[in-house]
């Protein structure tokens, strides 16, 4: 019996450690920048002691040994792939070996820092379900290498086959790009943002200080709170830059990055959660950002880009990124219920929601009438806000666990809260201050709904709706194309035409917004059978 051959094992870019070697200076450089604060006068006087030479000597030294390490990491870390699964060995003191099995990939991303960028080179990094720091990544690859093995990547999670004559390679899936925003738009969402207000206040105090005390080393005080404002700014600038988002039948494609470039696959129904939030300042021009939870996003410095499904847009272009992620609602109409969960609330009108009991002022005496939850056939949504409006939509299948909490006064209130437990992300559901008796309701009606969901929709769902579409597609095509038939004599009659039933409207007529059609594919033409007239004998 012939053993079954195993994966092939492949290096990562020989280029590799000039790309990674550089990070040991930035490094010692933020160790310096820390060390010496506010105390230039001694840097100052350090350097006069010693001299620039020595100072040079140990940056230089230091500097080789990070490329020399950064050979050695690259000589020991190889990665091969399979059909279940993507292996990676890593390590030169300590070795690392892991494992991203395919059926648990729950988005892949390709990232190219600036340097890398430089080099054509790209980094393949793959999400799995599992802790904050489950990722695999495969650093670094030339960028067609990258592109492609992402493509395998999905191919395979997704059950197509290819490799043989008719499919010697993996398939590109198409893709049709529906929401992009553009440079003006998101400058005009971070001048009109909270912290762009405490840059300035900080800019301010800062001046004001400096003059009063005739000092400019009073003003460092206040320096911290310049740099972490500006940073946010600037964070959220550089990682949103160019933001474009696309429909694809391998999931929801997300391109974005000014000096990183970042493009994001998330694989059908992987989003755990969905916040839709309005900040005070954009609501004059009705814009809203659209977040999400997904499994291996649950890094803090990874979730002001990689958790955004939309930075900024206007109202319809939020509902649009929600229909990407939950295209059916649950709901007969569901616009009306989406923009009674946007703009709704606060007593006017009749509501839908189930809102917060009138106690419970005197525990959110700003949101409390807004505060509210309502149950559709697919999701739970939440409201909540009075000057930061949010809407949090979690899916019947992507409800992890349910909970109950209530503190000293929200027992002496009659009030409690109930918990939906996510993945780790930026958005954390919770139903606040609801009656005692409504909370438990909820807390058992959601147990009951997330079980009976997540029976009919595990994770591989996707996997066996593209098997099936894959079946039907091929029944129909053979259906289509008639098969041969004996030539007879007579002229075949031909058929009545049937009127046109009538087709089911579209969930994008149905909340208002334009019309996305789904990706072209060339289908095979109708093959029309031919007709032979029987010859007549001349006289």
């Amino acid at each position: 019996m012939t053993e079954a051959p195993g994966p092939v094992w492949n290096r990562v870019h020989p280029v590799t450690p000039a790309v990674k070697g550089w990070k040991v200076l930035a490094v010692l450089l933020a160790i310096a920048v820390q060390q010496v604060g506010t105390n230039i006068g001694e840097a100052q006087d350090l350097v006069g002691t010693v001299g620039w030479g020595p100072v040079a000597a140990v940056v230089a030294a230091a500097t080789v040994v990070g490329f020399v390490y950064a050979a050695i990491a690259w000589r020991m870390t190889r990665y091969a792939v399979d059909s279940e699964a993507v292996y990676l060995h890593t390590g030169v003191l300590f070795r690392q070996q892991r494992t991203a099995r395919l059926d648990r990939v729950q988005a892949i991303d390709v990232v190219q820092p600036l340097l890398a960028r430089l080099f054509g080179l790209a980094e393949l990094k793959i999400e799995v379900a599992g802790g904050a720091d489950s990722a695999v990544r495969l650093a670094f690859l030339r960028e067609d290498q990258a592109q492609q093995l992402r493509n395998e990547l999905l191919a395979r999670a997704a059950g197509v086959e290819f490799g043989t004559e008719e499919q010697p390679e993996a398939p590109v899936a198409p893709e049709r790009e529906v929401l992009a925003v553009s440079a003006g738009r998101l400058i005009g969402s971070l001048v009109r943002s909270v912290a762009i207000v405490f840059l300035l206040l900080g800019m301010i105090a800062a001046i004001v200080v400096a003059v009063v005390s005739r000092e400019i080393g009073a003003a460092f005080g206040l320096l911290p709170l310049v740099l972490a404002a500006g940073g946010y700014l600037w964070g959220r600038f550089a990682g949103e830059f160019n933001f474009r988002a696309a429909q694809s039948p391998d999931g929801i494609r997300l391109r974005h990055g000014l000096l990183e470039s970042r493009s994001q696959t998330v694989p059908p129904g992987r989003v755990q959660a969905v916040r839709i939030s309005q900040a005070w300042l954009w609501r004059r021009k009705d814009w809203w950002r659209v977040q999400i939870n997904v499994a291996g996003y649950g890094q803090v410095e990874e979730q002001q880009t990689e958790n955004v499904l939309l930075p900024v847009g206007d109202r319809d272009e939020a509902l649009l990124a929600l229909w990407l992620v939950l295209p059916e609602l649950g709901a007969a109409d569901p616009r009306p219920v989406l923009d009674a969960a946007l703009a709704g609330g606060g007593g006017a009108g009749e509501d839908p929601f189930t809102t917060s009991p009138r106690a419970a002022r005197w525990l959110d005496p700003w949101s409390w009438s807004r505060n509210g939850y309502l149950v559709t056939e697919r999701a739970l949504l939440v409201r909540s806000g009075r000057f930061v409006r949010q809407l949090v939509v979690v899916p019947h299948e992507r409800t992890q666990s349910v909970a109950l909490s209530q503190g000293p006064l929200q027992r002496r209130l009659g009030v409690a809260t109930v918990l939906l437990h996510s993945t780790p992300g930026p958005v954390a559901p919770q139903v606040v201050h609801l009656e005692e008796s409504v909370a438990g309701a909820l807390l058992v009606e959601q147990a009951a709904r997330a079980r009976t969901a997540r029976a009919g929709a595990g994770p591989e769902r996707w996997m066996r709706e593209l098997r099936a579409q894959a079946a039907r597609a091929t029944v129909d095509v053979e259906r289509e194309v008639p098969q041969p038939e004996p030539v007879e004599p007579e002229v075949p009659q031909p058929e009545p035409v049937e009127p046109d039933a009538p087709q089911p409207e579209r969930v994008e007529a149905q909340l208002g917004l334009p019309e996305v059609a789904p990706p072209v594919t060339s289908q095979p033409e109708p093959v029309e059978p031919e007709t032979h007239q029987p010859e007549v004998p001349r006289p």
